[in-house]
C-alpha cells in the first residue's frame, strides 16, 4: 500500500505544472523589472523636458 502511494507520487504530473507556471511567472517578473528599470531614465527625461516647457510657458504668459 505504501509502495503504491509512493509510485503514484512519482507519476503525478500536477506538481510539475505548478513548478512550470511558477518559473514562468518568475521570468515574467524579472523581465518586467528590467524593463521598468531601463525605461525609468527615459521617463525622467521626458518629465523634466515637459516641466521646463510648462514652466517657461507660465513665465511668458504672466
Amino acid at each position: 500500500m505504501i509502495l503504491n502511494f509512493i509510485r503514484s507520487l512519482f507519476r503525478d504530473e500536477a506538481a510539475q505544472d505548478v513548478v512550470e507556471y511558477s518559473l514562468l511567472l518568475a521570468f515574467v517578473c524579472l523581465v518586467s523589472a528590467a524593463l521598468f528599470m531601463t525605461t525609468g531614465g527615459s521617463v525622467l527625461g521626458i518629465w523634466t523636458t515637459a516641466n521646463a516647457v510648462l514652466s517657461n510657458a507660465n513665465k511668458s504668459a504672466s
